[in-house]
């Protein structure tokens, strides 16, 4: 035993000393590099010696203090160098009593400061670099090289310890770590927050819009549950889910970048300060949480849901001590809605796929009653339901009726003397053609109710007499849920993703509004907050950034993948599914010219920088490059760029409108002389040094770096370089946006990721003056507007009041977002 005991250890200690080694020169790497960069700091440093009086004046009045010594740093640095609140530079005790002394004698403040700031003081460095600046504004810290810049010699050592020997030494007396290096390395990217969501889930969610007493509209779409301030449309947002969203909210599942299952669960949190209170559930719902609810005669102690699972199981949880009290077997068919009776904790009715279930908890445990539908004709879905303020459970079904459920004494007679009571309809009332979507209880004891194929919102009193009723526009789609205001104005989401705000009398505009299928078209106006979307419902959208609206949509007669403003932003070209391309006027919203390049799909439209040509990249290989007159209004055929094995992807064109650079499905980098004929270039090193006018290709030196180590070919559906050439944002398979800086040609490029999508990220674009970057997401539909901070200008008053805490990282991780599935609102406590 004791052989193999000391044949294990003798085995292991190479192993132990090998991992000492690579720490050791991980180490050495890490501080190699904040040296130099200090370095290149105090280099700076010395340009700005004149700011000595100005400093010496404050230190003298004692204006301000740092930790252990009267300076500012903040005062006598210039902007481009900075240091956080959190991590001052900070001198060694010993020295302080004698800095007075030392600041009186003719020396430098730079000299000074290179004399006694050790490495170690620097926690955090940030620095801003800006194209062509070098003298006036610092750089930021690059990837450990074999070629960095040597330290200086009084810099390399601690003046009172010696040379660093060991890693303990060095851990304990640097203090420098990868993960700070990184945060250090962050500080020169810019960063994104979001302001913004356009567009809501309606088109297969319910239940889904609820009004807080602060006049906000709650809602979900992706991974992002918005907060709307209607009279000041003004938006929040709780960014905590990683998947689709529901308020508690609970999400789906999810995969990761690997095809793992993520586990869903359910946020609790307050709407007013968006703090999360809990998170129950993790490890315990298969796929999703497709229903759940807050207990209402109990002031929300507890909270219902029942999960995605084939079984859909149910359980009941004291959220704020987070325990499971029951959980049991549901059914096997589609569950579509659950709640708690407003006067009894103890029952809990459920329903979905040709089902009504009376629950009742006693003694920790959960009985379920079925409820009979006798001899009325039992529906294929039960789609809603509410409770009267007598007590009686109203449903609404498939079949377009209101169905008023009472409970029955026990048949004794007929069933034997163990019978028991149960629950059968009591009335029948004919509501909707078509299916009764919605139902919602007004103060007073009326009720509302949304149909379906008739798009009608019926007001019904409290014994089912109808009273008043509309119908909203067909582009709206069919009544999906309803939120009531103050008894007569309504919130109505939509089947076409829409809310609609208004009342009987009045009508009902749309507040918020959004595409319902796939969408990949996505361009920005040249000199405006303008943007446009288009997608597979056949909808090309004009946004407002600026306003936060839609400014208006046209209808095309196939699928829209892909568009581009012209220089002159008077007109934008929008490429179909059919190889067909089209032009709108976006004054008149006209169709000015209609033309068609092969019969398979257009996958990029893009305008030379004087708009003298218009590249049109196809699937069926080739580019084609047409003549651009009259403003934009009036196109010829100038050529085509033939050599592509595969359909073509993306497309730039070079800041003179000579030359084109191409990707495509393949991975192939191209490059033409659009000017010489389009011809192909087959020395590419003639490309090296060329400038590009925008860069959205996903292959090319300049972007190498936004790609992760292994990944897959199709793993970055889109990038787009800002307009001051600084950054790079990037819209990945895995429901991320990120930020790079530009140009970011090493490998493994450190970046901010941001989450908010539930979806593949299919298209990312900043606006004019890159004071916004703009995501689109795939199949969740939603529109995500970013404010760039610490680039461009703009006017952000209407932009968003507070948000949960920003979800974004400084890492290289990948997993899929899950999106958020249901929500519920208990309002005494602001609770979701």
């Amino acid at each position: 035993m004791r052989d193999d005991v000391s044949a294990e250890s003798s085995t292991e200690f190479p192993d132990r000393m090998s991992l000492m080694e690579v720490r050791l020169q991980a180490q050495e790497d890490e501080i190699t590099l904040l040296k130099s960069s200090l370095a290149d700091a105090l280099r700076k440093l010395r340009l700005h010696d004149q700011q000595i009086p100005l400093l010496k004046q404050q230190l003298i009045a004692g204006k301000r203090f740092v930790k252990g010594i009267s300076l500012s740093l903040e005062d006598a640095l210039p902007e481009s160098i900075q240091f956080t609140d959190e991590t001052p530079i900070k001198l060694r005790r010993e020295e302080e009593d004698a800095f007075e002394e030392e600041m009186g004698k003719d020396q430098t403040w730079s000299s000074l400061v290179e004399e006694t700031i050790q490495p170690t003081t620097v926690r955090t460095l940030q620095q801003q670099q800006s194209k062509g600046s070098e003298d006036s504004q610092g750089s930021c810290p690059q990837t450990p090289t074999s070629s960095s810049p040597a330290p200086p010699k009084e810099l390399a050592s601690s003046p009172h310890g010696g040379p660093l020997s060991s890693i303990r030494e060095e851990e304990n007396m640097l203090c420098v770590d990868l993960q700070k290096w990184n945060q250090a390395l962050a500080g020169c990217l810019n960063s994104l927050l979001l302001v913004l969501v356009y567009g809501y889930r309606g088109r297969d969610c319910r239940a889904n819009l609820y009004l807080l007493p602060s006049g906000e509209a709650v809602y979900f779409i992706a991974c992002v549950v918005v907060l709307y301030h209607i009279r000041n449309q003004t938006q929040r947002h709780y960014q905590k889910h990683t998947d689709c969203v529901r308020v508690a909210s609970g999400q789906t599942a999810g995969v990761d970048k690997d095809g793992k299952p993520l586990q869903p669960f359910v946020h609790i949190w307050d709407s007013k300060t968006l703090v999360t209170l809990q998170q129950i559930g993790l490890g315990t719902f298969e796929r999703g949480v497709g229903a759940l609810a807050f207990s209402s005669s109990d002031n929300g102690t507890f909270l219902c849901v029942i999960d995605d699972s084939n079984e859909h199981m149910i359980s009941v949880w004291d959220w704020n001590k987070n325990i499971k009290h029951t959980e049991v077997k549901s059914t096997n068919e589609a569950v579509l809605g659950v709640d708690f009776s407003p006067t009894d904790t103890n029952n809990i009715i459920s329903c979905g796929k040709s089902h009504v279930y009376f629950w009742t908890l006693s003694a920790g445990t959960l009985t379920k009653k079925q409820g009979i539908f006798g001899k009325y004709k039992k529906p294929k879905f039960v789609l809603c339901f509410v409770f009267s303020l007598t007590g009686d459970v109203l449903t609404g079904d498939s079949e377009g009726n209101i169905l008023t459920w009472g409970k029955s004494a026990a048949d004794t007679k007929t069933l034997g003397k163990g019978a028991k009571e149960t629950f059968q309809i009591m009335k029948q009332t004919r509501a909707h053609e078509g299916s009764v979507f919605t139902m919602c209880i007004l103060q007073g004891g009326a009720i509302l109710s949304g149909g379906g194929k008739d798009r009608k919102i019926i007001r019904w009193s409290a014994d089912l007499a109808p009273e008043r009723e509309c119908e909203i526009p067909e582009k709206f789609g069919a009544v999906r849920t309803i939120a009531d205001v103050d008894g007569e104005e309504l919130l109505v989401g939509t089947t076409r993703n829409a809310i609609l705000r208004g009342t009987f009398s009045d009508g009902f505009v749309a507040i918020v509004q959004g595409h319902v299928d796939e969408m990949w078209g996505l361009a920005t106006h040249p000199t405006q907050n303008i943007f446009i979307t288009c997608g597979n419902d056949r909808q090309v959208c004009v946004w407002n950034a600026g306003d936060h609206k839609l400014d208006w949509c046209a209808t095309l007669e196939e699928s829209g993948l892909c568009a581009d403003f012209s220089p002159n932003g008077a007109v934008v070209s929008v490429g179909l599914s059919t190889g067909r391309w089209v032009v709108l006027d976006l004054q008149t919203k006209e169709v000015v010219s209609d033309l068609t390049d092969g019969n398979e799909q257009l996958s990029v439209m893009r305008y030379s920088p004087d708009g003298s040509f218009l590249a049109v990249g196809s699937h069926d290989n080739f580019i084609y490059i047409y003549n651009v007159t009259e403003g934009g209004r009036r196109y010829t055929r100038f050529g085509k760029c033939t050599g592509h094995s595969s359909f073509i992807t993306h497309l730039d064109w070079s800041k003179d409108g000579k030359y084109i650079m191409s990707n495509s499905g393949d991975y192939e980098i191209l490059y033409w002389d659009v000017a010489s004929g389009c011809k192909l270039l087959r020395n590419r090193f003639e490309s090296k040094d060329r400038e590009w006018a925008s860069y959205t290709c996903v292959l090319g030196f300049h972007v190498m770096g936004v790609w992760l180590e292994g990944s897959d070919g199709t793993d970055i559906n889109a990038l787009c370089r800002s307009h001051s050439e600084r950054m790079v944002a990037v819209a990945d398979d895995f429901c991320k946006v990120h930020l790079f800086q530009y140009p970011c040609p090493k490998p493994k490029a450190p970046s901010y990721k941001y989450e908010g999508h539930g979806s593949h990220v299919t298209n990312v674009r900043f606006t004019h003056n890159d004071s916004h970057l703009l995501s689109m997401g795939g199949k969740d539909t939603c529109i995500l507007q970013w404010r760039v901070k610490g680039a461009g200008t703009g006017d952000h008053s209407k932009e968003h009041l507070a948000s949960s805490s920003s979800i974004h990282t400084f890492s290289k991780n990948s997993e899929i977002n899950s999106e958020i599935s249901a929500i519920s609102l208990h309002h005494e406590r602001r609770m979701y």
